[in-house]
């Protein structure tokens, strides 16, 4: 699995004890240091079946700087992808990556699921 966090978010770190409390194995990567490209971030919200908006960090401060609430509604999808593949801290972590889901966001129950 593929485990892209921000080590400075409390949720990211929740998520990440979540993981390791289980034994999971998964290869983490800094959404800030790393950004995720238009083409992976393409390929996980199609797999995941989620709309698009759900892979912004809506309550990021670049979302609030950026105007993007007033503005995503009239971006058509491949603009979407383009822009969220320009900053990390605009997509939605923590991001779980696994053969068969797209996880965006930490919720425990989700994610039991999700691991089986």
């Amino acid at each position: 699995m593929l485990f892209l966090w921000y080590p400075k978010c409390t949720t990211c770190q929740r998520a990440k004890a979540f993981l390791d409390e289980r034994g999971a194995s998964y290869e983490a990567r800094d959404i800030k240091l790393e950004n995720p490209a238009a083409d992976e971030l393409r390929t996980w919200w199609q797999k995941s079946g989620l709309p698009l908006k759900k892979f912004f960090n809506t309550s990021g401060l670049q979302y609030k700087a950026l105007g993007l609430k007033d503005k995503l509604p009239e971006m058509s999808e491949e603009e979407q992808l383009a822009l969220l593949a320009t900053d990390g801290m605009l997509v939605k972590r923590p991001i779980l990556v696994g053969e068969d889901f797209v996880l965006t966001g930490f919720r425990p129950a989700e994610w039991e699921t999700a691991l089986g």
